[in-house]
């Protein structure tokens, strides 16, 4: 009976290590939630499309860790309650080893507690209005230190400083527009109007005359949206004729090719990326987009996110020298985790776990060309560390914002 006890524990613990070694030798599991349709669409296919990019490469080279990655995507279609449905679906059942998505802050704090919840590695790769401190969270998009901190005080410099904000009217909108104030009174300007503007909105007629009213130097444009996007051709048509400052307009839906001329005239944006940008890198990223996606209209600063941040997941893998949720956050939690990407190196912070950026500011033209006044290279996302988020040593789940600050 002995030698038969220690026969069948021999053979469960083959079955065992047969298991494990299977799923060691199975593919990275990354799921991707992003809106291949709804509101979102016009700016988030290019992301999906440099996602889809980098996989592609990265497979063809060998996967990670001799793993070939396998890309599980859901449409979510704009729509949050979606949202919440895909990311159960890729935890519960899918299983996957990371999750990339979302694009409207809306819908990442829809889901970032069904993330934390499951302790699930999740990467938001856009452009957003900074302060998410979360154990579980990588951000690779552009952060308001990265593009206010640079962008307002250029334009209250060049314009003159009194300043009105319309932003979209929910946390986007909000805490972007807190950091305009913040960083206009710092610069010694004055506020001379703010609204906020619900995503449903589409005629401008009453906001284009408080505009005229108020008489600002410049004006920030903090809206989202193909609903939003009117306002550009109403403003032109009205003769507004005032410069504009933007953190999320021409580097995410390329307004400034969709739009007639002279709409987006005098629009100023700090992004961390734009097709139009020459230089070897972007050259050769754009050569390589173009190949695999020919009919794509725009190649937009998301794309370029999309596309780092699959590199940065290897990269931080690799280091580990595993997939497991725990060791790749310990990876980033060690630092040092770079890639070159499409506008150079970028690199994660390991207290925020933000990435580090080249900002451009584009500024488009009367016949909406766009050219390239400034550049700031190697910006960091430097606030979250700087008041007292620090992952790499504190675990948190948390957003902040400059009247919102960690408890030290």
């Amino acid at each position: 009976m002995l030698n038969l006890k220690r026969c069948v524990l021999t053979l469960a613990v083959a079955a065992v290590c047969s298991s494990a070694a299977i799923a060691a030798d199975g593919p990275v599991k990354l799921g991707l939630l992003e809106d291949a349709s709804g509101n979102f669409a016009i700016a988030v296919i290019p992301k999906i499309q440099g996602t889809e990019l980098a996989v592609a490469e990265i497979n063809a080279k060998g996967g990670i860790l001799g793993r070939q990655i396998k890309l599980i995507k859901y449409d979510t279609q704009s729509d949050n309650t979606r949202f919440q449905l895909m990311a159960r679906r890729l935890i519960q059942t899918d299983k996957a080893d990371v999750i990339f998505g979302a694009f409207s802050s809306a819908s990442r704090e829809a889901i970032r507690p069904i993330m934390d919840k499951a302790k699930q590695l999740y990467w938001y790769n856009n452009q957003y209005e900074g302060g998410v401190c979360d154990s579980n969270v990588v951000v690779t998009g552009a952060v308001p230190e990265q593009q206010f901190s640079t962008l307002v005080p250029w334009l209250m410099e060049k314009y003159g400083k009194k300043v009105y904000t319309i932003a979209a009217d929910y946390n986007f909108g909000q805490i972007s527009a807190e950091w305009v104030r913040k960083i206009v009174k710092e610069n010694g300007g004055t506020m001379v109007g703010e609204e906020f503007i619900p995503l449903s909105v589409s005629q401008f007629g009453q906001t284009i005359q408080n505009i005229q009213k108020a008489k600002p130097d410049f004006v920030m444009t903090l809206l989202v949206g193909s609903n939003q996007a009117s306002f550009y051709e109403q403003q032109a048509s009205a003769k507004l004729d005032i410069p504009m400052g933007s953190s999320v307009n021409v580097g995410q839906a390329y307004e400034h090719k969709r739009f007639k001329a002279p709409a987006l005239k005098d629009m100023y944006v700090t992004a961390n990326y734009i097709e139009e940008v020459s230089s070897p890198a972007s050259d050769d990223f754009k050569k390589r987009f173009r190949a695999k996606f020919p009919a794509a209209p725009y190649i937009n600063q998301e794309a370029a996110n999309a596309y780092n941040a699959v590199y940065l997941y290897k990269e931080a893998a690799e280091r580990a020298k595993s997939v497991d949720m725990a060791a790749v956050r310990k990876a980033i939690s060690a630092g040092g985790v770079c890639t070159t990407g499409p506008s150079g190196k970028v690199c994660i912070d390991p207290k925020s776990q933000h990435t580090s950026h080249t900002i451009y500011l584009a500024h488009v033209k009367a016949d909406h060309s766009i050219e390239i006044p400034k550049v700031w290279e190697n910006i960091q996302p430097y606030w979250l560390g700087e008041v007292g988020c620090n992952l790499a040593q504190r675990p948190d789940t948390s957003q902040y914002t400059p009247s919102n600050l960690p408890k030290r």
